[in-house]
């Protein structure tokens, strides 16, 4: 235990380290507007460079990962069942499940899963 929590302290600082040094040496760039916007051989754009999207089909997509991870953690927690007590297995799967159900309430309170 001790062995991992050192493994942790150092790969956090060696990271830490890293990203400073990274911040310390790099080229401070000022962006302005002129270089962020797209260009098309000096000529005046024909369409906008962002296609719009409704933001209802990316809402459910988000609902969609949310549950499909559920399933992927829900199957290996089944094959846990049997080096666990039962008390311990059900406070496990229930905690999860009201956390899951939780988050499902909270979605459908703020409207995210009413078609307008």
């Amino acid at each position: 235990m001790i062995l991992m929590m050192n493994f942790m302290a150092i790969s956090i600082f060696i990271s830490l380290m890293l990203m400073t040094l990274c911040m310390l040496i790099s080229k401070k760039m000022e962006m302005d507007r002129e270089k962020t916007s797209p260009f098309e051989c000096g000529f005046n754009p024909f369409n906008s460079a962002r296609m719009p999207f409704s933001i209802q089909f990316f809402l459910i997509a988000v609902l969609f990962l949310i549950f499909d991870i559920e399933i992927a953690i829900i199957l290996p927690i089944m094959l846990t069942m049997k080096w666990m007590s039962m008390i311990s297995w059900i406070i496990t799967i229930m905690t999860f499940f009201i956390i899951l159900i939780g988050g499902l309430y909270h979605e459908w309170i703020n409207g995210v899963l009413e078609w307008n």
